[in-house]
């Protein structure tokens, strides 16, 4: 799963001690493991080598450029839905034929930065963004290759209703139906030439099948286009493989795998994978500090340093992680990470930020050993959707990031501070 494991009561991080770590560069503090990132990354690979996927790491998942720069040395393309995204995958030296743009809203810089850059394709959400893609391409005299997004109407029914996208009503991608129509209206222009389908029915889907029949209903769709006489080469699965949250909870890659690449076999089709949870998820996690106990009522709060602005998922979407101080007794050592965990001596309280919003929770009614003020207490599987998504809500700086490699320790985003919070106001400058 990760390579953040308690030695003898005390966390660490591959090497690393969480205790001396926050004693070196304090709380609260996003800490990623090396191995852990390069493994996942691995397996991945391993477990699709058969259909030999171009594996496109979503940077929305977790943007830090060292990490960028460690999947790309490992042959990862990327998977970016902004400008600046493209600007990261740049900098990080992914080469830019292995680069797919997603995003339903692209603008007329976005998209001619992206034409110079000369990405491999563009994601296509709809009529209008293909006809602007393909006018800007002709004014430029460029020619792009485009990936029509189809939405299967498939999805996992344990996926969050806010990160459910493949269903027939959403403001991603076509429905279908409209792919063949998309098709005949577009599918023989010469500035952005319509070769390939795009898949993505959320993140995250806990099981293969709703993968399974989603391809049947995209191969057929496929089959049926190349009947018409479409010169579809690739298809992209999309992302959306799972993390353990929760010990076991999430197949292993080898599942998925056994289920969707017979299914994409025989084809003589370009695979894409869009990975971003699965690889960065159990990779990071947040350090954070107990600042207070109170109680409220019949309820106990352990109040501390970070909250809903570094890690906003518990609050969005009611997302679980798994919580747990850096320093235990051995009767309150782990056996697993769990919503459950059922030890003598747990005490039950709501883990809450120093935010001015009674949604900046990070766990409620969570069973836990007992903590006082100062003890450390680690956030688990924060890797993905933790500091992409973190922001300087109450004018609170946002944390550095850490990576460990083995017993080495590198700053690889310096924690903010109260003049990085004002630098870009502190000047005004007339507008012409």
């Amino acid at each position: 799963m990760d390579h953040f494991q308690y030695r003898n009561g005390q966390l660490f991080a591959e090497e690393v001690s969480l205790d001396d770590l926050a004693q070196r560069v304090g709380t609260p503090t996003y800490v990623y493991s090396r191995k852990t990132i390069e493994e996942h990354y691995a397996r991945l690979t391993t477990a699709f080598a058969a259909c030999s996927p171009t594996i496109c790491y979503s940077i929305k998942s977790c943007g830090n450029l060292h990490l960028l720069k460690l999947l790309a040395a490992r042959g990862a393309g990327m998977d970016v839905v902004s400008g600046g995204e493209l600007h990261r995958a740049r900098l990080a030296g992914v080469p830019m034929d292995k680069v797919v743009y997603a995003g339903v809203g692209k603008t007329d810089a976005e998209i001619r930065q992206a034409l110079d850059a000369g990405i491999g394709y563009f994601n296509i959400e709809s009529e209008a963004e293909f006809e602007n893609i393909a006018a800007i391409a002709r004014q430029m005299g460029k020619a792009a290759r485009g990936a029509l997004r189809v939405n299967p109407d498939v999805s996992d029914p344990r996926t969050h209703a806010k990160t459910t996208t493949g269903k027939k009503e959403t403001k991603f991608g076509v429905d279908i139906e409209r792919a063949r129509r998309f098709f005949r209206a577009y599918g023989r222009n010469e500035n952005l030439r319509l070769s390939a389908v795009h898949l993505h029915i959320g993140s995250p889907i806990y099981s293969p099948d709703p993968y399974v029949l989603a391809l049947d209903k995209a191969l057929s769709l496929i089959a049926d286009l190349r009947g018409e006489g479409y010169a579809i080469e690739a298809i992209d699965l999309g992302g959306g493989f799972a993390a353990d949250y929760e010990t076991g909870k999430s197949p292993a890659y080898e599942q998925y795998a056994q289920a969707i690449v017979p299914k994409l076999l025989g084809h003589n089709l370009r695979v894409f994978l869009e990975p971003g949870r699965t690889i960065a998820g159990n990779s990071g996690i947040l350090l954070t500090r107990v600042l207070y106990l109170k109680t409220g009522g019949m309820k106990k709060f352990v109040i501390v340093d970070t909250g809903m602005h570094h890690l906003i998922r518990p609050a969005l979407y009611d997302s679980f992680h798994f919580i747990w101080p850096t320093r235990v007794k051995p009767e309150f050592l782990p056996v697993r990470r769990s919503a459950e965990l059922d030890l003598p001596g747990l005490e039950k309280a709501d883990v809450v930020g120093p935010i001015c919003e009674t949604g900046d929770v990070l766990a409620v009614g969570r069973m836990l050993p007992p903590v006082q003020r100062g003890d450390l207490l680690c956030v688990f599987t924060a890797g993905a959707y933790g500091m992409a998504m973190a922001s300087n809500y109450n004018a609170q700086p946002r944390p550095p990031e850490v990576l460990v490699d083995g017993g080495n320790v590198t700053l690889i985003r310096r924690r903010e501070t109260y003049d990085d919070l004002v630098a870009q106001e502190l000047t005004a400058t007339p507008v012409a």
